[in-house]
């Protein structure tokens, strides 16, 4: 028991310390990490029959992608910015209704979109775009 609160204390100092070194993209992207652990959480957890804990799981990717629309700039962002809350709204609904009829399938379409999502904003790193340019010596 001793052994399992120090390893989750020890992930939790760990995680601490990414999101204070990150900066504003990497924090996007351990979101888009965060939802998917939540949504892998809530499979899990509904394959073995514990729904109240499929439910929290589900609640936290919810409360995740709440965070990811709220972080839209809608001035800046425009009709980009417009589409990615709609499609965030879409995957909330998709995930109550995986919670409200335990159904496997929808939480895996939300991940699908997830990634999907996801993997572009990884491919659009500025940190390591400025890496490469600087590595090829051309100035910024």
């Amino acid at each position: 028991m001793y052994g399992m609160n120090a390893a989750n204390a020890y992930r939790k100092v760990g995680l601490e310390t990414g999101v204070i070194a990150a900066n504003p993209h990497q924090l996007i992207v351990m979101l888009f990490d965060g939802a998917r652990t939540a949504l892998a959480n809530a499979r899990r957890l509904l394959q073995q029959g514990d729904i109240p804990g499929k439910g929290k799981a589900i609640s936290h990717a919810i409360a995740i992608i709440g965070g990811l629309r709220g972080a839209l700039n809608m001035e800046a962002g425009g009709a980009l910015a417009e589409q990615l809350a709609e499609l965030y709204d879409h995957m909330n609904q998709r995930l109550l209704l995986a919670n409200l009829h335990n159904d496997a399938d929808q939480l895996q379409i939300v991940d699908a979109l997830l990634e999907t999502i996801g993997s572009a904003w990884r491919a659009i790193d500025p940190a390591a775009a400025a890496a490469q340019v600087a590595a090829q010596g051309v100035p910024a």
